[in-house]
């Protein structure tokens, strides 16, 4: 194969910053984020899409970057969890988890709030059934995910007494 064919010129936003590179045709975008521009929040773990430790938002939706290609990004819009962190887009779930001693090792928090986000975006008031069912494509070894659905059910309790925006 030629160079032509090897590598593709890419662009896209992330983290509202807009990017263009020139990538290799199978690097993943995980590999993308956390090589080429440093995002290294973007934990890679099984690299099958199986653990949620590689979650962005892709265009809003949440994702498995492991299981894209970067050149599959050209034109979208992606946010991690240093965007959303720096952006205080989740900062109360940050405190949540912390309160709630919802997370330890640390490995899986990156892609767990990611998904917490969402989920509450897309459902302010989740049960805790649903927040399981939500956050069950995010592996958790380490806190038995009691005390991560204890911290997205207090953030929605709290956003719900507190009222609209």
């Amino acid at each position: 194969m030629n160079d032509a064919q090897e590598a593709l010129d890419i662009e896209l936003e992330v983290n509202g910053e807009h990017v263009r590179r020139r990538v290799e045709a199978r690097r993943s975008l995980a590999d993308f984020l956390r090589q080429d521009l440093g995002l290294t929040g973007t934990h890679l773990g099984c690299e099958h899409g199986a653990c949620g430790a590689c979650t962005v938002r892709v265009d809003g939706a949440i994702a498995r970057s492991c299981l894209m290609l970067a050149v599959q990004a050209d034109g979208a819009r992606i946010e991690t969890i240093e965007g959303l962190s720096d952006a205080g887009a989740i900062a109360e779930l940050q405190n949540a988890f912390v309160l709630a001693n919802a997370l330890q090792c640390g490995y899986c928090t990156p892609g767990m709030l990611i998904a917490a986000q969402a989920l509450l975006e897309a459902d302010p008031q989740p049960s805790r059934d649903r927040i399981r069912e939500f956050l069950a494509g995010n592996y958790c070894r380490c806190t038995g995910y009691q005390s991560i659905v204890d911290a997205v059910a207090s953030v929605a309790a709290h956003r719900a007494a507190r009222g609209p925006r």
